[in-house]
């Protein structure tokens, strides 16, 4: 019998803010789900200088990730903006050095997805949410995107993509969700968390 729940990973960047609300709205599709918590923890920004400035500590918003966030999840959602189709530095740095965790498989056969932000409608979306779905498969995770079972992908005038949730957020970056954007995006969580579930049931049947 495990001590506390098992959990779902959140991990993001955010600049402005968007990305952040998009990490907290799945984080309730996760918990939506009985006998699953939700972890949100964000990366520190990265500086072509060599010294580092910021707190140990952000001054608000999720604490920085440690690789046993990672190594112990049940489940994990990468959320980051989009910069020029590609995720975000800061979160591609902090994935860079989880080599440890792809050498031991620490992540293989958990569920994983992606979820990203843009100022413009057609600013990389898609691309973003590939490049974040790359490292997972090298890590041996299984990639959930989003089904169109849910409808709101056959209507949306916003984000969202079969690939992952997304949303537009203006040229200010203050656009709040959308409702279809958050309907997706709150579905995106709460699908992870049934598939983490699942996936840890099986690996303890097969103990």
């Amino acid at each position: 019998m495990r001590d506390t729940l098992p959990y779902v990973l959140i991990l993001y960047y955010s600049r402005h803010g968007a990305t952040r609300s998009m990490a907290e709205q799945l984080a309730a599709g996760v918990e939506s789900c009985t006998g699953i918590e939700a972890r949100l923890r964000t990366v520190p920004p990265v500086s072509p200088t060599c010294e580092a400035v910021d707190p140990d500590i952000p001054a608000e918003g999720a604490v920085y990730a440690e690789l046993d966030d990672l190594r112990h999840c049940a489940g994990l959602a990468l959320g980051s903006p989009t910069r020029f189709g590609n995720m975000a530095a800061p979160l591609k740095y902090f994935i860079d050095a989880t080599s440890a965790l792809w050498l031991n498989g620490a992540l293989v056969d958990k569920p994983a997805t992606a979820f990203t932000s843009t100022s413009s409608l057609h600013g990389g979306q898609e691309t973003t949410l590939v490049s974040m779905l790359l490292p997972l498969l090298h890590h041996g995770m299984v990639y959930a995107g989003l089904p169109y079972s849910e409808t709101d992908l056959m209507t949306t005038a916003a984000g969202g993509t079969p690939y992952g949730a997304s949303h537009v957020a203006g040229q200010r970056s203050d656009r709040p969700l959308a409702d279809s954007e958050s309907r997706l995006v709150h579905a995106q969580g709460k699908r992870l968390a049934h598939l983490a579930l699942a996936l840890v049931r099986m690996r303890e049947e097969a103990r």
